[in-house]
């Protein structure tokens, strides 16, 4: 009952308005105050704790070098190479709107960075080619989730930390199922744009154009490879490869592409910080929150329920599912990762998952969130950018929410695909 009592509370608190961040620590403080069981000391400690831990380091780094390869005319660069890629297709556009999101995922890790990324973008243009400004936004909504899954992640680094588990092992382990979501949503906008009958580029497919495309955004392309591959083979950390290939991004901009002025420069600092700020308020506030609910048994009594389910595989799936799914309705992403990440793959382990098995499907589970109403951060922005009507973009939005819980029980009935790349690397 109690925990019944918090959920609403916390739902409540975010559906009247308040940031996610601060209802997290309003209501653990509300709890001392009353009860009087603790000193409200506790949760500024809760807080602390939360955030001490190295791997979360690299975040910052992470998301600045995203920010960096974006404001040096990448995105022009990115854009030009996926059009050359699969502007041809049925549904080109859309088509070059998914590959873009692919490409960005490996510059920003970050589903939010990318929706505002490829959406400011390709938005109006898909508007432009005659799509509907709600399949326009649920589409960048739906691939940017791209950005959490292909490395380097924000999220498999929030994984990491509350975890134990390797940041290169993570990484590695969503290269395949970043693919696949990829070539999945390909195929279900291909189907879509047939039937509706959207448009497609006259100009012929030439490698000559993919060449001189891929030569313009190859020097970009090759910061994200030193990267993973940095952390992957152990010739860095995760925060060193964050801070090298921030410096590298600005050299890139300043020297070799020369499109960063010093104001330039100072604002793209400013949007890091402000993007890192947003992250790193949730993972602190996550601490006094997942105490309150260890405080009450909350933790617990999921803990006991899915465990329960553990000895049928087909049942244990759909709830497990089905759960990460209506969190995902009623919580930020970041927060969810945080406070039932780790309860959510322990349970996984009892059920006999492998370790980064479990890590891909709550990770990718929790990236749902951010496309799912009423409080999906990346629907709310792409609609914002379409300028549409909330209900019809979460209508748009059905058909790809369809692919992804699909792709979801794929993930649990074949371990190989997130296993399988990790195994071969060394990582266990």
């Amino acid at each position: 009952m109690e925990a019944f009592l918090l959920i609403s509370a916390l739902v409540l608190l975010i559906i009247l308005g308040m940031p996610v961040g601060i209802a997290m620590v309003i209501l653990p403080t509300i709890f001392i105050a009353v009860t009087n069981e603790l000193p409200l000391s506790t949760i500024p400690y809760q807080m602390y704790e939360a955030l001490a831990r190295a791997p979360l380091i690299a975040i910052p780094f992470f998301i600045l070098t995203g920010e960096l390869m974006n404001s040096s005319q990448i995105s022009e660069r990115l854009m030009t190479l996926s059009k050359s890629l699969v502007g041809r297709v049925r549904g080109g556009v859309a088509q070059v709107n998914i590959i873009a999101s692919l490409f960005f995922a490996g510059m920003n890790g970050s589903a939010v960075a990318d929706t505002v990324a490829s959406g400011t973008i390709l938005i109006p243009a898909m508007k432009k080619a005659g799509y509907s400004p709600a399949f326009a936004a649920a589409l960048t909504a739906t691939a940017s989730t791209i950005g959490g899954i292909i490395p380097p992640s924000i999220v498999m680094v929030l994984l990491a930390s509350g975890l134990g588990l390797s940041v290169g092992g993570l990484f590695v382990a969503g290269i395949i199922p970043g693919l696949l979501i990829t070539g999945l949503l390909m195929l279900t906008t291909y189907a879509i744009s047939v039937h509706r009958k959207y448009e497609r580029s006259d100009t012929p497919f030439s490698f000559k154009a993919v060449f001189i495309a891929f030569k313009g955004a190859a020097i970009a392309m090759t910061i994200p490879l030193v990267l993973v591959c940095g952390i992957v083979f152990g010739v860095f950390t995760a925060s060193e490869a964050g801070s090298i290939t921030a410096i590298v991004a600005i050299f890139i901009g300043v020297f070799i592409y020369k499109t960063f002025t010093l104001s330039s420069l100072l604002a793209t600092v400013g949007r890091s910080v402000k993007l890192a700020g947003s992250v790193f308020i949730i993972v602190a506030a996550a601490g006094p929150f997942s105490w309150l609910l260890n405080r009450i048994g909350a933790l617990q009594g999921l803990d006991a329920w899915l465990t329960s389910f553990a000895d049928q595989p087909v049942m244990f799936a759909i709830v497990l599912i089905g759960f990460i799914f209506v969190t995902g309705m009623i919580m930020d992403a970041v927060a969810n990762i945080v406070v039932l990440g780790p309860v959510l793959i322990k349970i996984c382990l009892i059920a006999g998952y492998p370790e980064l098995q479990a890590a891909m499907i709550v990770a990718v589970g929790f990236l749902m969130g951010t496309i799912t109403p009423p409080v999906g951060i990346c629907f709310f922005t792409a609609s914002f950018l379409a300028k549409e009507r909330l209900e019809r973009v979460a209508l748009a939005l059905i058909p790809f929410i369809v692919v992804e819980t699909i792709f979801l029980f794929l993930l649990i009935a074949v371990p190989g695909l997130s296993t399988w790349l990790p195994n071969l690397f060394g990582f266990s």
